[in-house]
Formats: structure tokens, C-alpha cells, sequence
């Protein structure tokens, strides 16, 4: 595949120049601030698709939202793996896939989407007499709290035992009273260069049950990002993400 790699200079760029090439992958452009380069690519401050059979972005939410309005109208394939978009953000997402094929994953793993799929069967089959908790921790540097994993984990818990967003609790502080039956929280811890950690409990009467996820590195997610860009290949408009990868859906 010929390929455009956004944010080519920065941690996972570079992991995904570098899964790209050992692919067989061309990264035809890297797309980076002026005057930044990346070695042994291209690069540019202007991201132009044509010509690209994908395009893959892990930046910051309003650069991949720009950069997946560009792709849209060149109809090239975009995928995304940055975390942290807002519900108006997602929704014009959804209109632009529309237009062209997007994959947009919180977590690009192929480990993880498979435990996400694992937790929700947990959940449903164990019931309600089980309390879900979902623990998350990642490096010093990320910008968004929760991960957008632990939301999609949660996410997904939810929809299978028929909960919303409004049994989620993200914080915890002062006299919180007794914890609510259908809760699902979602802590967080920060420190480190840690890559990505996340456990889900399932905390019952004399019993515990525990699903982890531990990223040692970078790798796994630029596979699965290039996994999901040759699985786009072909693929008509539409909003995608890993579950339709990895044909869970």
C-alpha cells in the first residue's frame, strides 16, 4: 500500500513508519509541522491524499477531525487512532463516513479489542450481581483521562447488560454514599513511560474475577493500524472500527 503517516515525527508515528516498512509498505509522505523532518521519508506540513491507498492518523482530535475532512472529499481511506474526540466531534465522524471508509479506533490492538469483546460477554453472563470496575494506566505524557479504551470498555459493558452512560462514575471524592448497584467506574492512574494497562474486575460476594490488557509497547498498535488500513481496501463509505477489522461485526 502506499501511505500517509500523520504525525510522522512523534512516538507512535515513528512505530508506524517503521510497521509500515517492515510490511512492504510505502510511506509516501510523512505530514508534520514545517520544518520538522522524519528520516528516510518525505515529509510535509499540508496533508494532500490523492493518490494514497490510506491515510493514518494518531495526532490530537481537531487535527484528525481536519484530516479526515480532507480525506472524505478525496475519498481516500482514513484511519484514526487518536483518542479524546468530543460527542460533536464523533457525530461529524459519522457524517464524513459518509463519504469515505474511516476506521476510528480508541485502541488500535488486536489484543485489547479482543479482551473489549470478552469483557461484555463477562458482563452479561455474571450478572448483576457483579460490580464492574475498570482500572486504567498509562505514561505521564497523555493528555485525556479516562483512556478511550477504558470509555470504550465501559461503553461496551453497558450496551450488553442494557446500562447508559449515566451509570458511569469517573471520579470518586468526599461522602459518595453506598455504591450504586449498576455502576461501572472508571479510574484512572498516570505515571511513567507505562504504554497502556487496563484491568476490568468483577467484584461478587466471595468471588472476584479479573480481564487485563498490559501493552509493553508501541508495536501492537501500529500492526493493528496497519491491519485495519489494508482491510479498508476496497471498503464503501462508512464510520468502521476495529470489531469490523477483526470481523467481530
Amino acid at each position: 500500500m502506499k501511505l500517509i503517516i500523520c504525525g510522522a515525527a512523534g512516538r507512535m508515528g515513528q512505530a508506524l513508519v517503521a510497521a509500515a516498512k517492515a510490511l512492504g509498505h510505502t510511506v509516501v509522505a510523512g505530514v508534520e509541522k514545517k520544518g520538522v523532518a522524519v528520516a528516510g521519508i518525505e515529509t510535509t506540513d499540508a496533508l494532500k491524499p490523492a493518490g494514497a491507498d490510506c491515510v493514518i492518523d494518531f495526532t490530537a482530535p481537531e487535527v484528525s477531525l481536519e484530516n479526515a475532512r480532507t480525506c472524505a472529499a478525496a475519498k481516500v481511506p482514513i484511519v484514526i487512532g487518536t483518542t479524546g474526540f468530543s460527542t460533536a466531534q464523533r457525530a461529524e465522524l459519522e457524517k464524513l463516513g459518509g463519504t469515505a471508509p474511516i476506521v476510528v479506533a480508541p485502541n488500535m490492538s488486536v489484543g485489547v479489542n479482543v479482551v473489549i469483546g470478552m469483557a461484555a460477554e463477562l458482563a452479561k453472563r455474571l450478572g448483576e450481581d457483579f460490580d464492574v470496575e475498570i482500572l486504567e494506566t498509562h505514561h505521564k505524557r497523555k493528555k485525556d483521562a479516562p483512556s478511550g479504551t477504558a470509555l470504550k470498555l465501559a461503553e461496551e459493558i453497558a450496551s450488553a447488560t442494557k446500562r447508559t452512560k449515566s451509570d458511569f462514575r469517573l471520579v470518586r471524592e468526599g461522602q459518595i454514599g453506598e455504591r450504586p448497584e449498576r455502576e461501572i467506574g472508571v479510574q484512572t492512574l498516570r505515571g511513567g513511560d507505562v504504554v497502556g494497562e487496563h484491568t476490568i474486575y468483577f467484584f461478587g460476594d466471595g468471588e472476584r474475577v479479573e480481564l487485563s490488557h498490559r501493552a509493553t509497547s508501541r508495536d501492537q498498535f501500529a500492526r493493528g493500524a496497519m491491519r485495519a488500513a489494508a482491510w479498508l481496501q476496497g471498503k464503501g463509505p462508512g464510520l468502521y472500527d476495529m470489531r469490523h477489522v477483526l470481523g467481530f461485526l
